[in-house]
């Protein structure tokens, strides 16, 4: 019996999943980043926005990854790492508060961590090189990756759906507090806050790169862009596939329950198929496999760019 650990909880492990077993609970971190019913929930939510008008009270970022998510990445990285180091690197069960990780579990955390956080800074920099002329020189790679926002570094939050800077959300109390704003302009600081999302992520993953990868964006140079750019890739097309299997699990037989309860197993089978289609021609499988294409090919494009 297992049960969802999601981003939105308390833990200092996003994304991972509890294990009842034996009396015991095992948290498997970080697992559910591959995990098909995370992709479907990050897609389901902003299909089922049905606003219309275009000036919307609510603030929702539909984001999966975000500095929100990323930061608690970062920051559980260093956790496992730490259990590591103080209980041992051949111990096979380590203890996290009233849970236990196993060591195969705990290692594979930090891959699916360290995977997020590379596809999280790969397409922020992919997004801000996209009018990069081919043949640039490094300087005006430079020049294109300069923050343009001074907002956006240290904590996120998420405040009901609107994924923030802390400081920026706390300027914009403090204001209200003093009677300075009016709940009229408090909430025009949230859109404001909202419409320049991607202004104020880019500032907060500038300085990023030269923790996670080694390279400061104030001295990078192309060869650098292509290495970050050829991880990027492998980090995308390995968390595809790694979802395209586990979508397979959908479809074996162990995995039908509910389907055609009272019929034999063809019919079981019968019915499985007439709900979520066969496996090839399933619509979330199909989207997999386009999105590692279509991918691929934005990442062999600007390696191209730069080679040139």
């Amino acid at each position: 019996m297992g049960r969802h650990v999601t981003h939105s909880d308390t833990t200092n492990l996003p994304f991972s999943y509890l294990i009842e077993q034996q009396n015991n609970t095992y948290l498997v971190p970080g697992v559910n980043l591959r995990s098909v019913g995370t992709v479907r929930d990050a897609q389901k939510w902003p299909k089922r926005d049905g606003r219309k008008d275009p000036d919307r009270l609510d603030c929702i970022n539909y984001n999966l990854l975000s500095p929100f998510t990323i930061q608690k990445m970062f920051k559980g990285i260093q956790l496992l790492k730490n259990l590591l180091y103080s209980s041992g690197e051949l111990s096979d069960i380590y203890s996290y508060h009233s849970t236990k990780i196993r060591n195969s579990s705990l290692r594979n955390g930090i891959r699916y961590y360290q995977t997020a956080i590379t596809k999280f800074l790969g397409n922020s920099i992919i997004k801000k090189l996209e009018n990069l002329p081919a043949g640039a020189s490094d300087a005006q790679i430079r020049e294109a990756l300069k923050p343009t926002a001074a907002t956006g570094t240290g904590y996120w939050v998420d405040l009901s759906g609107l994924i923030a800077p802390k400081f920026a959300v706390n300027a914009a109390l403090d204001k209200m507090e003093s009677g300075e704003y009016t709940l009229k302009e408090l909430s025009d600081a949230f859109h404001q806050m909202h419409s320049h999302y991607y202004e104020y992520e880019w500032t907060w993953a500038y300085d990023k790169y030269a923790d996670f990868f080694g390279y400061p964006l104030e001295t990078i140079t192309a060869e650098q862009v292509a290495d970050i750019v050829r991880k990027w890739e492998d980090a995308v097309i390995g968390l595809d596939k790694e979802l395209y299997e586990d979508a397979k699990k959908e479809f074996n037989l162990a995995s039908m329950t509910g389907f055609g309860a009272d019929g034999s197993r063809e019919e079981k089978e019968q019915d499985f198929s007439e709900v979520r289609g066969d496996f090839e021609s399933n619509a979330f499988v199909t989207a997999v496999l386009e999105h590692i294409r279509v991918k691929q090919a934005l990442g062999d494009e600007l390696l191209e760019r730069l080679r040139r």
